[in-house]
């Protein structure tokens, strides 16, 4: 096949793969059975074009585009598209206007659809809300990232939110398929020969991300040089040459998702933290430094005096990653985070933390008593500040007497655990007596 002649007879075809490909209705739409399933409120909705303000949740090509591209087909009312990557505060506004005029003379609603909706900062997403609540305008927002992070609080309120799934590589090859039969939006009017193996590499590559196949497909197909009989034959070899790297997701939540993963890991799984914390940096291109800080952190919140060297091995990781840096600290790291792992675990310090707290909060002013308060002055006895037991001129280097304010003096805030060294301390609780009411 000659590429030029491809290029200036197919002119309708000049649009990408995936752009032609797009499904027009749910019953073409592939993946999200569990939102537009037969029976479900999304698709009754849609097919009734009763569709209200809602967000569309998930991960690139997993179909929120193409959900709204349906919806705009299904629709009597006016459909308007915005990125919120260009869209401005002025073209939100002329919009509304827009919009208020269609339903006041003509009883047209309008949809606005808004792409990227967590590039759109407070102030345009506040332009948004009179309309939306007033009903001027049906707003769509789709997002990859977390929208209670980066959706205005008041509009997420209004709004349904459907969390799509990642597609899988089944979903991928479907897609493809579909596109080599095609002979009116794909490419069915090429005499294509693609190797079982071509297609599963493509849709393994493309991590459930259908454009990204597409896209990977058509370029292979429009590149390869013809065979003598005017065939095509993409082979492994080919489809490797047209994507080499699984796409993966290193948005701003999936961030805090892997970081939440290792640090629940920490308290449980030397394997899983490990996994967490190299998936994160080898293949998000995270900073270790963003996990040391994590580790530093669950050293005291989830081992605390049960293992006091945690803190010790991961402070020591942190200052190798410093001095030497990445990869080699890679090693230094790996023992912090397995040390604190396979550490005794205790959270009686967070818990000492919270009792304390409380108490602040509840406890209003507190006067330092009398026998504690500073006497490196002349004329402090006269004014009461006297009475303090030095502990360690009495055995055992304690002595019974108030430490706490008024009020607070049958309080307990840390307790110490039966786990690892925590148990002599424990003990030691428990071999004092409690200072007199």
């Amino acid at each position: 096949m000659d590429l030029f002649n491809y290029r200036e007879s197919e002119q309708p075809r000049a649009r990408l793969l995936a752009d032609r490909m797009r499904p027009e209705t749910l019953d073409d739409y592939i993946g999200q059975a569990h939102i537009v399933g037969p029976g479900k409120l999304l698709r009754r909705a849609i097919e009734g074009d009763q569709v209200s303000s809602i967000l569309l949740y998930g991960p690139p090509g997993c179909g929120k585009t193409t959900l709204a591209h349906i919806i705009s087909k299904r629709t009597e009312g006016e459909f308007v598209k915005l990125n919120a990557v260009d869209a401005s505060v002025k073209d939100v506004r002329e919009t509304i206007d827009q919009a208020r005029l269609n339903k006041s003379m003509y009883g047209r609603k309008t949809i606005l659809f808004l792409d990227e909706v967590h590039r759109f900062n407070t102030a345009r997403q506040d332009a948004l809300l009179p309309a939306v609540e007033q009903g001027i305008i049906i707003f769509i927002g789709a997002t990859t990232e977390n929208p209670f992070h980066h959706v205005n609080g008041a509009l997420l309120s209004r709004s349904t939110l459907f969390q799509l799934e990642p597609l899988t590589k089944a979903h991928s090859l479907l897609a493809m398929q579909r596109a080599l039969s095609d002979r009116e939006r794909g490419l069915g009017f090429m005499d294509l020969r693609v190797d079982e193996d071509a297609l599963e590499h493509l849709s393994s590559m493309a991590n459930g991300d259908i454009r990204r196949a597409l896209n990977a497909l058509e370029l292979a197909a429009v590149t390869t040089p013809s065979q003598p009989d005017g065939s095509v034959r993409i082979t492994l070899e080919v489809a490797e040459e047209s994507i080499r790297q699984p796409t993966v997701r290193a948005d701003e939540s999936t961030q805090y998702d892997v970081l939440s993963a290792f640090h629940k890991s920490v308290r449980g799984s030397s394997d899983a933290a490990l996994f967490w914390f190299f998936y994160a940096v080898e293949k998000l291109g995270m900073d270790p430094m963003t996990f040391l800080r994590r580790l530093i952190v669950a050293c005291s919140e989830d081992i605390g005096l049960a293992n006091p060297q945690a803190m010790v091995q991961a402070v020591t990781a942190m200052d190798a990653y410093h001095k030497i840096g990445w990869p080699e600290a890679k090693y230094n790291i790996t023992q912090a985070i397995l040390f604190a792992v396979e550490s005794p675990k205790s959270n009686a310090a967070a818990i000492a933390i919270s009792n304390v707290m409380n108490a602040i909060e509840s406890a209003g002013s507190a006067e330092v008593p009398l026998h504690l308060r500073d006497t490196h002055y002349r004329g402090a006895e006269k004014l009461g500040h006297q009475g303090y037991r030095y502990p360690h001129d009495f055995p055992g280097h304690y002595v019974e007497q108030h430490y706490l304010p008024e009020g607070q003096r049958s309080r307990s805030f840390y307790m110490a655990t039966e786990q690892g060294m925590e148990e002599k301390i424990r003990i030691n609780q428990q071999r004092r007596k409690k200072p007199p009411l």
